[in-house]
């Protein structure tokens, strides 16, 4: 994988748009409008492109895509160095995107110790799992992670408003015919909805790291949740639209239990898909892959490039590495 590092990235173009979203009226006149509620998408062309797009989808920031826990090279450039178009996306009411149609109270939480937790780097605040793919002896590549963080809203409301805005880029072409969502956390559930209310076949794949968040069809007795992780529950005919895809992988770090409640939701998931003719799979990086120490973020962990070496295999084994114009090889 070295090699990718030595190869320059040569982009034809780059930018953003805002996409989706309302425009609202004041309640004081109808001459003084607000627009709000819709996504933003940064993008990076290369000037010899492929053919799949990859939509990098945080639930926490862009920051977690640009680089590596200790500041190396994130998925945004290894995958333009492969010459993948790549497109950073800011949902509704986050980052780029934060101009919300309704009001939105701040309340400080406090949460370092929770980011901690959450993103599996050990079993309670700095007690570090052993050999975990983190610079545990770098504060500042601590308090980078940490600080590099939105405010998520994981609310029902949310979901809806976020999937929505992307079944909308999804749709208009912008982001080409051939998309492949790279997803972390709760971004995961967000992009299975999106992909359920899409009404293309420009989604070809969806590749979650850590899905906190699950998808059912209305058809098995799911019920649905009350909060931002769902279980969310769709009509058949639009779960059937995961099926659809090309591919869809269940990716999960190390230290995360077979009884773990969304390790199961995701071989559940897998399962039905399956069933409806798709082509889902769970993949546990350390005992499916040998890669050990993996956190909840895994491709912004030391050994990244082991782990942007799976997605290569992925997208290669699901005809989604094709090139445009000028052939070029990642071999």
């Amino acid at each position: 994988m070295d090699d990718h590092l030595k190869r320059p990235i040569m982009l034809d173009r780059s930018g953003g748009f805002q996409i989706g979203g309302s425009v609202i009226s004041s309640p004081k006149g109808p001459n003084q409008t607000l627009s709000c509620d819709h996504g933003y998408m940064e993008y990076f062309i290369p000037w010899t492109p492929r053919t799949t797009s990859l939509v990098m989808w945080h639930s926490s920031s862009t920051q977690v895509w640009q680089n590596r826990w200790d500041g190396g090279e994130g998925y945004k450039d290894m995958f333009l160095r492969r010459n993948y178009p790549v497109y950073l996306w800011d949902g509704p009411r986050v980052g780029r995107a934060n101009w919300s149609c309704k009001p939105i109270n701040y309340v400080p939480r406090y949460q370092d110790q929770q980011n901690f937790r959450s993103w599996n780097f050990g079993p309670s605040y700095m007690k570090w799992w052993p050999g975990v793919q983190f610079p545990t002896n770098d504060q500042h590549a601590w308090q980078q992670a940490t600080s590099a963080r939105y405010e998520e809203f994981d609310t029902v409301e949310n979901v809806q408003l976020q999937s929505d805005a992307a079944a909308v880029a999804a749709d208009s072409g912008k982001l080409g015919h051939s998309i492949v969502y790279l997803t972390n956390s709760a971004a995961g559930l967000r992009a299975m909805m999106a992909t359920a209310k899409s009404n293309s076949s420009n989604i070809r794949g969806i590749v979650t790291y850590e899905s906190i968040g699950y998808v059912f069809p209305d058809n098995i007795g799911i019920k649905p949740g009350r909060g931002g992780f769902g279980p969310f529950v769709v009509p058949l005919e639009d779960f059937k639209k995961l099926a659809h895809v090309a591919a869809i992988q269940f990716v999960w770090g190390d230290h995360r239990a077979e009884s773990f409640p969304y390790v199961q939701q995701s071989r559940r998931v897998a399962q039905l898909i399956n069933s409806y003719g798709g082509n889902a799979e769970v993949l546990m990086l350390g005992d499916d892959a040998g890669l050990k120490g993996s956190t909840h973020i895994a491709f912004a962990d030391m050994d990244n490039s082991k782990v942007a070496g799976l997605l290569d295999r992925f997208l290669e084994e699901n005809d989604l590495d094709g090139c445009v114009g000028e052939e070029w090889s990642s071999r």
